[in-house]
């Protein structure tokens, strides 16, 4: 991992390098969650984006800027899921070999997609478990790791997020993103400040894994050892200290949401504008619906909905029943 933070310049080399890999995703408007929430919404539909997340912007850019010997000797990564499939999906494009570590509770839709795009699953232990078996077999294998969110070059991959938000949004008060280690923010963060530095920038995570606002209030990394959510998507152990910094420098605040308030989300983003996004993807959305974004009334706000790898089997289970 390198120490530097990611650029703008950065983050267009990333644009033109994931190109001719990946979907421009739309950003929509909604009237009637605008008419919900008191606010103008617009989503970025990563939920349509390939492999059904943003994750797979930031897997191909560092993958295509290793040098050709790490390349060559094959990458490794761990992921619940979403980088799993970003990670192996890319690694099949640039065709370099990848071993994903994956903890046994990782959802099995999520699992079969991973091998389904060429890659190596281990399936190890919890969360904790899983961190420690990626770096056994890092060392034992000679891989190279594609960290799942702390790495300048996956954080100016997920920045294409926020350069075409600013492309297509035509000026927005603010933009809110779910956080899990922080890649995704710390990308769209460096985009935005580079290229609409009046943007204010919001974070959200889930109350039982909210690492980020611990690393926050600690002033350094923080491991959770307890990590309870519905949004697996957004439940590593601990943010990354590269995010860490951007965050701090650049995101106006961090807020929490309950896994009920998740759920209610995408339940509006269902019925109302037709989008299935899994609760990681919803997150953001829940703390605008809740009041929690400090943005008057009205304001144009852009919300990342980072990914639409919901479980079908549990659907009926985190949905709210009416």
């Amino acid at each position: 991992m390198t120490a530097m933070m990611p650029t703008i310049d950065e983050v267009r080399a990333a644009a033109k390098r994931i190109a001719p890999h990946l979907h421009r995703t739309p950003l929509w408007s909604s009237a009637s969650l605008s008419q919900i929430s008191g606010y103008e919404l617009w989503f970025k539909c990563e939920n349509l984006q390939k492999t059904g997340s943003f994750k797979p912007r930031g897997a191909i850019n560092r993958i295509a800027t290793l040098d050709g010997d790490s390349a060559a000797g094959g990458i490794i990564t761990i992921s619940a899921g979403n980088h799993a499939q970003g990670v192996a999906y890319a690694a099949a494009r640039l065709g370099v070999e990848a071993v994903v570590v994956m903890p046994e509770s990782a959802v099995a839709s999520k699992v079969a997609a991973t091998r389904a795009y060429g890659a190596e699953c281990v399936l190890h232990g919890d969360v904790h478990a899983a961190f420690e078996k990626l770096h056994e077999l890092q060392q034992e294998r000679g891989l190279t790791l594609v960290h799942p969110f702390d790495d300048a070059m996956l954080i100016a991959g997920h920045g294409t997020v926020g350069l075409e938000i600013d492309a297509d949004g035509e000026g927005f008060d603010a933009v809110v993103c779910g956080i899990g280690g922080g890649g995704l923010i710390a990308g769209v963060a460096t985009a935005m400040q580079a290229l609409a530095p009046a943007t204010r920038l919001f974070g959200v995570e889930p109350e039982g894994a909210a690492t980020m606002s611990a690393a926050l209030q600690a002033g350094k990394v923080v491991r959770l050892e307890h990590l309870d959510t519905i949004a697996d998507g957004l439940a590593p152990p601990f943010a990354g200290e590269l995010n860490l910094a951007i965050v701090q420098g650049a995101v106006e605040l961090v807020v929490t949401v309950s896994d009920e308030e998740i759920g209610a989300a995408m339940a509006l983003l269902l019925e109302r504008c037709k989008l299935l996004v899994e609760p990681a993807g919803a997150a953001a959305l829940a703390a605008l619906l809740q009041g929690r974004i400090p943005v008057q009334p009205g304001a144009r706000v852009a919300v990342v909905l980072s990914g639409g790898n919901v479980d079908l089997a549990s659907l009926a289970e985190i949905l709210p029943r009416r």
